[in-house]
This record gives structure tokens, sequence and C-alpha cells, in this order.
């Protein structure tokens, strides 16, 4: 079947299978930010944009995306090169395989949060894990980009 969707900005028509789920959409049509990890809608890795949200795109049919835009780290570069100063400015630069879905769950928190606290952060980013870190450093770098005290 036929699915219309806005990726980055960009209107595509896109064959998928009814089962097909987005994360396997995106990758084999060249969005490899967009990576494979537990598949079951936990771990975080395969977040992208959806409507303004954060989704796992690993439990996200592909057909529920018709008529919907998607975003992935590929569409925010320049804020994403942003964010990553901020990171790398503290630390937390690690192995770098759930960056992108890290990234665009903070450009989602940025959008969504007024002022958030340590606590807001925390649970915003409870979609998130991240293997090589203890979110320490994360917490501080998301509070400097932004601008909480």
């Amino acid at each position: 079947m036929i699915i219309n969707i806005k990726i980055n900005g960009m209107d595509k028509q896109l064959q998928v299978e009814p089962q097909e789920y987005l994360l396997e959409t995106l990758r084999a049509n060249g969005y490899l930010s967009v990576k494979r990890g537990c598949d079951t809608g936990s771990c975080g890795a395969c977040t992208v944009i959806l409507d303004g949200k954060p989704i796992p795109s690993c439990a996200w049919l592909s057909v529920r995306a018709h008529g919907h835009e998607v975003i992935t780290i590929e569409g925010v570069q320049k804020e994403a090169e942003e964010i990553g100063k901020f990171l790398s400015s503290e630390g937390v630069e690690q192995c770098g395989y759930c960056s992108p879905s890290f990234v665009l769950t903070i450009l989602s928190m940025k959008k969504e949060l007024e002022n958030p606290t340590e606590d807001d952060i925390r649970h915003y980013l409870v979609g998130n894990l991240c293997r090589c870190s203890g979110y320490v450093g994360h917490t501080r770098a998301i509070k400097k980009y932004l601008g909480v005290k």
C-alpha cells in the first residue's frame, strides 16, 4: 500500500506493507539515523518526532503515519549540532548510538516544556536509554541548552 507522509519537510509517497513499522520504512528509505534497539518501544533508539511529539518508531505502524509529518535527525542538523556542543561541553559524548533519538527528544522537550525542573527533564527522558552514561552530565547540558538555572 502507498502512504503519503512528510519527512523532514519533504512530501513522500512510500510503498509499505500493512504490518511494517515506521522504523523499517524510514531505514529502507535512507533515514539511517533511526536506530534499531529493543523492537518493543522501550529503549528510545528509534525515536522520531511525529507531528511534534517524540514516538518510538519501532512500535508505530507505518500506515498510521499516513498524512502525518515525521522528523528525523537528518532534518534538524543545525539544531543537532548546537545541542551536540552543549553535550560535548559536559563530557557526555559517548558511543553515539542513542544520540540521534536523544537530540530529537531534547528538541521536543524545548518546544513542550517551559522552564523545566531537573525532575521534569528526567521524566521527559524516560523513553531514551543510554547505556554509556548516568545522565548527570546530560541533565547539566540540557539545562544549559534550555537556559534553565
